[in-house]
């Protein structure tokens, strides 16, 4: 006699809040589409278990200065145009990908040190470029994050960029320029469940609303942290399913700028054979990273490599598809 085998089913109590970044000009801002993530009430991908009514989405990470420590490999994916931020940032927007990510490297004191005023209109240049919603990221460095993305937050008022990083120990300023420009904020925690939550509670005492602040637990490379970093992503949205409304909010990783940081992805000698061959490890590298995020509960993965870039849109359309 054939057995039937029922599939058991899981009853969460609350849902991952939606954010939307990007304003239309009838929103106030000048994108051409805006991009919301979240609202998942299930763990990733369990369309049979609960509603999952926004994909996991993509942004291609580039800066405003030539990357000169990337990967010769990574550098030649993107040929010429890393030497001018709005050609390189046409040719991403041509790959297709959800959002932009634009890192200010060009501000950091030992890559420039630009100041407040010159990368701020970068960032307008990019925003005249293209159409799709911007992540902004700061140089890195406390004192010079708080000077530039508080001009980047006052230049570009009403765009509803998402902006970072806030983290525990630097979260103020930040904060309060999006509260003032109707910005994102996204909150940094050091692969830390209870940092996390802590930084979402101090950034919403503020007065920022949560549906105005994106999670950013720390990415762990394949190799470098994975599977501490898929633990702490996976146990965020467990808590969120379980209701608590301070880890509700939507996650991005910073996949791309993780793996190609690793040992694996960049050398390409003095290695064994059986690595393979270089430029292909390097895109596999991230892949991996990607696919293992999203499982784990990533909304938004930021990418470097135009492969992959691909290869994480067919996963996301078959994982989508089920």
């Amino acid at each position: 006699m054939p057995v039937t085998v029922e599939t058991p089913i899981e009853k969460w109590n609350g849902k991952v809040r939606e954010v939307t970044l990007g304003a239309t000009q009838a929103e106030g801002g000048t994108r051409t589409s805006t991009v919301t993530v979240g609202g998942s009430a299930t763990l990733p991908f369990l369309h049979f278990e609960g509603s999952v009514p926004h994909r996991p989405v993509i942004a291609i990470q580039i800066q405003d200065v030539d990357p000169q420590d990337w990967s010769p490999a990574l550098r030649a994916a993107w040929g010429d145009t890393t030497k001018d931020v709005v050609a390189w940032a046409k040719k991403a927007a041509e790959l297709g990908p959800d959002l932009i990510a634009l890192n200010l490297r060009s501000a950091h004191p030992d890559a420039g040190n630009r100041g407040a005023d010159e990368v701020a209109q970068t960032v307008k240049s990019v925003l005249g470029a293209v159409g799709l919603p911007l992540i902004v990221y700061g140089p890195g460095v406390a004192e010079k994050d708080n000077d530039v993305l508080v001009r980047v937050a006052e230049v570009t008022a009403g765009e509803r960029l998402a902006i970072g990083l806030c983290e525990q120990g630097n979260y103020r300023t930040i904060v309060a320029a999006c509260l003032a420009n109707g910005h994102i904020a996204i909150a940094r925690a050091p692969i830390d469940v209870n940092i996390q939550k802590q930084i979402n509670i101090l950034i919403n005492d503020m007065g920022l609303p949560l549906d105005r602040i994106l999670m950013d637990p720390t990415t762990g490379a394949l190799g470098y942290g994975l599977e501490y970093s898929y633990s702490v992503l996976e146990r965020l949205r467990l808590s969120s399913l379980q209701g608590d409304g301070m880890t509700q909010m939507p996650t991005i990783c910073t996949v791309g700028e993780e793996a190609w940081r690793a040992k694996e992805s960049k050398v390409s000698e003095g290695v064994p054979e059986a690595w393979g061959n270089y430029a292909e490890r390097g895109v596999i590298w991230e892949t991996i990273t990607a696919t293992t995020q999203l499982q784990a509960g990533a909304d938004i993965v930021v990418l470097r490599h135009p492969k992959a870039v691909g290869l994480i849109r067919k996963t996301i359309d078959l994982m989508m598809a089920q």
